[in-house]
């Protein structure tokens, strides 16, 4: 099964996620298909915090890809922040 997750990057203390689509069977960290976006928790202020391609994230889940409930509420926030702008 695909599945769009978060892959962690970025050093101890300092998180740094990748918006991810992978093979569920695949390590968190390891293999990916495709790079969606990005999530950094920590970003300064004027610094961009979320970045998702919503269009590929809705291609992927036209093709049966499932969110983790991470991803799912960050898409929800990043949608409502692309209709924003």
């Amino acid at each position: 099964m695909v599945i769009i997750r978060l892959s962690r990057g970025g050093s101890k203390n300092r998180p740094f996620f990748n918006v991810v689509v992978a093979d569920s069977r695949n390590r968190r960290d390891g293999r990916f298909i495709e790079r969606v976006g990005f999530y950094n928790p920590l970003a300064a202020e004027g610094q961009e915090g979320l970045r998702l391609e919503l269009a590929r994230v809705s291609h992927w889940q036209s093709k049966g890809a499932q969110l983790s409930d991470a991803v799912a509420k960050l898409v929800k926030r990043g949608g409502a922040a692309a209709v924003a702008a």
